[in-house]
């Protein structure tokens, strides 16, 4: 990948890892898949560290616009499977 991932100067350094962990999650979702359960730990963790839908719409636009990957569906398809299953976009 040719982009780097969005993230604030106020966050802590594994509050960033944790952020780009969850990208890397969105990624694989679209690319290769991922079991449901670990997305959705990583997904958690991104909320914690960006709790406002806000910041969140906006953090998730801009890693879109480098990525072309849409944090947005990713999450949505995983939140429709009812199991602890592998899923691709």
């Amino acid at each position: 990948m040719e982009y780097s991932y969005p993230f604030r100067t106020d966050w802590s350094t594994q509050e960033v890892i944790d952020v780009v962990s969850f990208f890397e999650a969105v990624e694989n979702v679209y690319e290769k898949g991922m079991n449901r359960e670990a997305f959705m730990d990583r997904y958690r963790r991104f909320k914690e560290i960006v709790p406002g839908k806000a910041d969140e719409k906006r953090i998730c636009d801009e890693f879109e616009e480098v990525s072309g990957y849409s944090s947005y569906r990713a999450v949505q398809k995983m939140k429709q499977a009812t199991e602890n299953v592998h899923v691709r976009m």
